[in-house]
């Protein structure tokens, strides 16, 4: 098919490429036009100086960008995609953003005669250089059943879920969830550190248990090393979870985990964590040197 890929950060450069890869004819746009030279080298696309340039011939439009801001721009904008896409085209957002902001790009859409999906992902940088990413969609039953082929280049398994707005809403899910868990291991790694255990024999035996977790799998050992230079960044998840936190104070949720862990990766971004991955939550619990 002919695809336009707008947005080439840690998550969109391998997507695109596996669409590529899989033999489609992909257009990109990045912001940064080094990066998307670099891209088209790599994987023998083409690219565009706008969105609506890079969209215009496309019969499915995917963008993985930042926050409602850059969605908003890169699909509505003064050179946005969705007025330049022909009707009956498609296009799919996988950024994170709030379930109103899918809403109102679905509406706008409907004006064009474009389908939309939202479509934020989970899985990470990991996920999406291997392809094994779980893609959350929400959006009409035909707009998703005709993406998700395509979709599967680069995913391990996809669910619709509702209406535009509804893969939005399960990522809340998905991140409010995964807070939770990394608070606990958080604590459970400094716990065993503290009780003069090593967490990398403890961790491997209780990985089999009812306790186990992929955060446990793959970031118990990371955390007991202090070692936080890769992964999902802590200015992303704050940024994820307080969509959720805004959803709830509208559908009556009561989430006190949650605002709690936010204001724990708050307390990370503060002192100079924005970039760290998410597992860093252990960073506020001190140090163990002073360990019986």
């Amino acid at each position: 098919m002919r695809l336009a890929f707008l947005g080439l950060g840690v998550m969109g450069y391998p997507m695109a490429g596996h669409l590529a890869s899989s033999g489609h004819e992909v257009t990109v746009y990045n912001r940064t036009r080094a990066t998307a030279d670099r891209w088209c080298q790599s994987h023998g696309g083409s690219q565009c100086a706008t969105p609506s340039e890079a969209a215009k011939n496309a019969e499915i439009v995917f963008a993985c960008v930042g926050n409602d801001s850059d969605i908003e721009e890169v699909a509505l904008g003064e050179h946005g995609a969705i007025p330049a896409m022909a009707p009956g085209s498609i296009f799919v957002d996988h950024t994170t953003t709030s379930a109103d902001q899918a809403r109102r790009l679905d509406e706008a859409a409907r004006r064009f005669q474009v389908g939309f999906v939202d479509a934020p992902v989970s899985g990470g940088q990991s996920g999406a250089e291997a392809g094994r990413l779980t893609v959350m969609c929400g959006g009409t039953i035909e707009d998703c059943k005709r993406a998700a082929p395509v979709v599967d280049a680069y995913s391990a398994r996809w669910a619709r879920l509702g209406p535009a707005g509804a893969g939005q809403l399960t990522k809340m899910v998905n991140q409010i969830c995964i807070g939770g868990l990394l608070q606990a291991l958080s604590e459970g790694v400094y716990f065993a550190e503290r009780a003069g255990l090593d967490p990398e024999q403890v961790f491997a035996t209780i990985g089999g248990g009812a306790a186990q977790s992929w955060q446990m799998d793959n970031r118990a050992t990371t955390m007991a090393n202090r070692d936080f230079d890769f992964g999902f960044a802590v200015e992303w998840m704050q940024k994820d979870l307080g969509f959720a936190l805004t959803e709830a104070q509208r559908n009556g949720a009561q989430l006190p985990v949650t605002e709690l862990v936010a204001r724990f990766y708050d307390d990370v971004a503060n002192s100079g964590g924005r970039r760290w991955d998410t597992s860093s939550l252990i960073t506020r619990l001190g140090e163990t040197s002073d360990a019986d």
